[in-house]
C-alpha cells in the first residue's frame, strides 16, 4: 500500500495501532471523516510519510508528538480538531512545506524557533495562542508565502522584521490585541496581495508606502485606532485595490469611533522600541498580584488566616475526645456490675460439698 486516501467518507472510531505497520505509505489523507482519540505512537515507524492529514475530525489531546518522529514529512494538517496545549519548538525545526494548525484548541506562545521553519503556508488561526510574533520570523523570507494568525490572543507590537517577507502573498493578523505603530519595514512586504491587521488596537498613521504596495488587492485595517491615513489609503482611491478604514478614529471619515472610545487608546500611545514583545499585558498581571499580598498581610490576611485554621482545628480535637471519654467511662462501669454477676456463680465454683464425697471414701474404706 502506497497511500491511504479515505476522505469524506464519514468514518468514525480510533485509529487502529496496526497502521504502524504499513511502512510503505507516502501518504496518510483521512480529512472530514468522524475520527476521534489520539494519533497512534506507531506512526513514528511510517518513515516514508511524506503528507499527513487528519484535519476535520475529532482528535483530542496535546499536540501529537509522535508526528515529530517521521523523518520525511512535509506536509502536516491538524486543523479543526480538539487539539490543546502548548506547540513543541521542534516543529518549526522540522522540513515541513505546510503546515495548518488552524482551528484547535492550542494556548501556548509561538516559539522561537519559529524563524527555523522552511514552511511556505502556516495557518495557526481561531486558537487561544498569546505572547507576540517571534524576531525570527523575519528568517523565513525565502521560503514564506502566506502567513495566518488571525483570532487568537496575539499582542505586543509588530516586529520589524515582518518588513524583510518579500515573497509574502498572505499576511493576516487580524482579531488579536496587536498595538503600537506600523513599521516603516512593512513596505517591504513587495508581493503582498492579503493584507489583513483588522481588529486589533494599533495606532499612529497608515502611510501611503503600504497602501501603493504594486500587488495589493485587499488591505483592510479596519476596527483598530489609526487617527491618520494617507489619501493614498482611503476607499476607492485605488479602482485594483479595496480598501476599508471602518470603525478607526480617521477624522472627516464615515463609520469611525467615538472621540471617548478614541481618546482612551490614542492619548497612550505605546512606544515599541522600548515595550517588550508580548510584555505590555503580562506586567499588569504580574503587578495586580503584587500589590494584594503586601496589603493584606499588613491589615486582614495575617490575622484572619491565622485565628482561622486554629479555631478549626481546635474544634474537631476536643468534639472526638469528649464523646469517647465519657460513653466509656460510665457505660462499661455500669455495665461490669451486672456482668459481675458471676460472683453469684461462685457458688457453683465452690462447690466443695462435692468434694465432700471423696471426704466419705473413708468410710468406704472401712
Amino acid at each position: 500500500v502506497a497511500g491511504i486516501d479515505i476522505n469524506h467518507a464519514d468514518i468514525a472510531g480510533y485509529l487502529p495501532v496496526e497502521l504502524g505497520l504499513l511502512t510503505d505509505i507516502a501518504l496518510f489523507h483521512i480529512n472530514s471523516n468522524r475520527f476521534c482519540g489520539i494519533i497512534p505512537k506507531s506512526f513514528a515507524r511510517l518513515t516514508l510519510l511524506h503528507e499527513l492529514d487528519v484535519s476535520n475530525n475529532r482528535f483530542v489531546g496535546s499536540f501529537p508528538d509522535v508526528v515529530l518522529q517521521i523523518p520525511n514529512l512535509k506536509y502536516l494538517d491538524l486543523r479543526f480538531n480538539d487539539f490543546e496545549g502548548k506547540l513543541p519548538p521542534e516543529l518549526f525545526n522540522k522540513e515541513l512545506d505546510a503546515l495548518f494548525l488552524n482551528n484547535n484548541r492550542f494556548t501556548s506562545t509561538i516559539p522561537d524557533t519559529l524563524g527555523n521553519s522552511p514552511v511556505s503556508v502556516l495557518v495557526v488561526a481561531n486558537n487561544h495562542l498569546e505572547g507576540c510574533i517571534p524576531h525570527s520570523i523575519g528568517n523565513m523570507v525565502n521560503t514564506l508565502n502566506e502567513v495566518i494568525f488571525s483570532n487568537n490572543k496575539f499582542a505586543g507590537c509588530l516586529p520589524q522584521e515582518i518588513g524583510y517577507l518579500a515573497n509574502v502573498t498572505v499576511f493576516d493578523i487580524s482579531s488579536n490585541k496587536f498595538s503600537g505603530i506600523l513599521s516603516k519595514t512593512l513596505k517591504g512586504l513587495e508581493k503582498v496581495e492579503e493584507l489583513d491587521i483588522a481588529h486589533n488596537m494599533l495606532t499612529g498613521f497608515v502611510p501611503a508606502s503600504l497602501c501603493k504596495l504594486p500587488n495589493l488587492e485587499n488591505f483592510t485595517f479596519s476596527y483598530n485606532y489609526f487617527n491618520g491615513e494617507n489619501q493614498e489609503c482611503v476607499p476607492s482611491s485605488r479602482k485594483d485595490a479595496v480598501f476599508d478604514d471602518t470603525s478607526n478614529c480617521l477624522p472627516d471619515r464615515p463609520k469611525q469611533k467615538s472621540h471617548k472610545e478614541c481618546h482612551a487608546i490614542v492619548s497612550k500611545p505605546v512606544d515599541c522600541s522600548k515595550a517588550k514583545c508580548g510584555g505590555g499585558p503580562s506586567k499588569p498581571s504580574v503587578e495586580k498580584p503584587k500589590t494584594p499580598k503586601p496589603q493584606p498581610p499588613k491589615q486582614q490576611s495575617p490575622p484572619q488566616p491565622t485565628p482561622q485554621p486554629p479555631k478549626q482545628s481546635p474544634e474537631p480535637v476536643p468534639m472526638p475526645p469528649t464523646p469517647k471519654p465519657q460513653p466509656p467511662k460510665e457505660e462499661p462501669p455500669k455495665e461490669e456490675p451486672p456482668k459481675e454477676q458471676p460472683p453469684k456463680e461462685e457458688p457453683p465454683k465452690e462447690q466443695p460439698p462435692k468434694e465432700q464425697p471423696p471426704k466419705e471414701e473413708p468410710p468406704k474404706e472401712q
